[in-house]
């Protein structure tokens, strides 16, 4: 090898990327970053809190080191800033519960060498149906990303000044965009439309929260339910669209668009590309995860936002970061 030949250093770890999602995921089922934030500094510490090996528990601070999520200090560990905020549990942007559920995914990587041959899952797409026994954990694996996103959208929209208004939230999940502008808000109130197994799991969030009393969930398919005409003041479409295609996009964004009153705010919330497909880095490779698992999604680009929103009726159309999603809000 000569001076100019690029070590093949981040190549192998990217070879061996899997190792991070494992030691993440077994990090997070042991709640090492928890102990590490309560003061546990050791291995031999986290072993006695977390109830593992001390072998075990020196092998993930290893890993964790390695992959820039603990450091060293003094002869102690501690959590990076990400950490601290991102995976310590009972937070509300905790995402350790995602981190474990990952865990569980990587099996069917297998199949993506095939999946891009033929354009598209191999077996039957579990984000399409409506009885996926997984939903209980998933959808509230994943409410914690939602939580940046939904407090970027009621500071744009102004919700805490806004009064008295009626929010429509599309294929709403956790309902997690509900409770924290109902909180934001205690003159709104809100509708969910999912199915019924998801909006089971929304009411007891919003009960849990102390805003139950104005939350309503209807139960039904996004692709076939009247949104109604001229009635709600917000309508919210999160993390949807990378599922769909973009005649299906349209088609829900134009319903949407009939479903507000005039002046009313879409919301839109997703992994969003740039034009040139450059970045950001996470979009993109969620990409990868789409051709797996649906039979027309993708991340799209924000130049397919303004097209597909345009078509539905909307003039005004603004983006704004909630790293690693993008808010989008059209009037």
């Amino acid at each position: 090898m000569t001076n100019d030949t690029p070590s093949p250093d981040r190549v192998m770890r990217l070879i061996n990327g899997y190792w991070a999602t494992g030691v993440l995921a077994a990090a997070s089922t042991h709640s090492l970053f928890t102990h590490l934030e309560h003061g546990a500094g050791t291995a031999a510490e986290l072993a006695d809190r977390a109830g593992i090996s001390e072998r075990g528990a020196q092998t993930l601070l290893d890993g964790l080191v390695s992959v820039g999520l603990v450091e060293v200090h003094e002869s102690r560990y501690r959590n990076t800033p990400e950490a601290s905020t991102y995976l310590v549990e009972d937070t509300p942007v905790s995402l350790a519960r995602f981190a474990r559920l990952k865990l569980r995914h990587m099996a069917a990587l297998t199949d993506l060498a095939e999946v891009v041959r033929v354009g598209g899952p191999v077996s039957n797409p579990v984000v399409e149906v409506a009885n996926n026994p997984h939903w209980e954990e998933i959808v509230k694996a994943i409410a914690a990303q939602s939580v940046p996103a939904a407090a970027i959208a009621a500071e744009q929209l102004a919700l805490a000044e806004a009064g008295e208004l009626s929010i429509l939230d599309v294929g709403g999940g956790s309902g997690i965009y509900s409770a924290i502008w109902l909180e934001t808000n205690p003159a709104a109130r809100s509708t969910q439309l999912d199915w019924e197994p998801i909006n089971a799991i929304a009411r007891r969030l919003l009960d849990e929260r102390g805003v139950g009393d104005r939350f309503t969930t209807v139960n039904g398919d996004l692709h076939t339910a009247d949104f109604g005409t001229a009635t709600y003041d917000i309508a919210v479409y999160s993390h949807i669209a990378h599922q769909e295609g973009p005649e299906d996009n349209v088609e829900v964004f134009t319903r949407l668009r009939k479903a507000l009153k005039p002046g009313g705010a879409l919301v839109v919330c997703d992994y969003v590309v740039d034009d040139d497909r450059s970045g950001p880095a996470f979009p993109l490779i969620f990409a990868s995860e789409m051709l797996l698992k649906s039979k027309r999604g993708n991340t799209w680009r924000r130049a397919d936002y303004r097209d597909w929103l345009g078509k539905a009726g909307f003039e005004d159309v603004s983006f704004h970061r909630a790293p690693p999603a993008t808010v989008t809000i059209a009037r």
